[in-house]
């Protein structure tokens, strides 16, 4: 069978390809997750290389970043993604830029009981 051979693409490249757009448009989570999983990186890794710069997060705050259960909002939070982005080779701001502005921290309010 003689056919033209389509060129393929090794996983590194699409990865790194699908991270570059996951920086571009986010969400963050997804962005986060694409970094570690370009990296090769396990989040007790990360861990290690986070405490090495001074900083300590656990892996459940780790884990959860990159689920979107929560994301990072404290500023010892932002001072730990700062060193993630450099533990992780990408661009400086770029997982801070897709957290978008603060959410409101304020106090939780139940509705008014209906009038009657």
């Amino acid at each position: 069978m003689t056919g033209q051979r389509t060129p393929t693409v090794d996983r590194g490249e699409q990865a790194e390809r699908e991270l570059g757009r996951l920086l571009e448009v986010g969400p963050f989570a997804e962005a986060l997750r694409a970094a570690i999983r370009a990296r090769g990186l396990g989040l007790e890794r990360i861990r290690y290389r986070l405490r090495g710069r001074g900083t300590s997060l656990s892996l459940a705050t780790l884990s959860h970043w990159q689920s979107g259960r929560c994301r990072p909002e404290r500023p010892e939070s932002l001072q730990a993604l700062r060193y993630l982005e450099e533990i992780l080779r990408v661009p400086d701001g770029s997982l801070r830029r897709l957290l978008g502005p603060p959410r409101s921290r304020g106090q939780y309010h139940q509705p008014a009981p209906p009038l009657g």
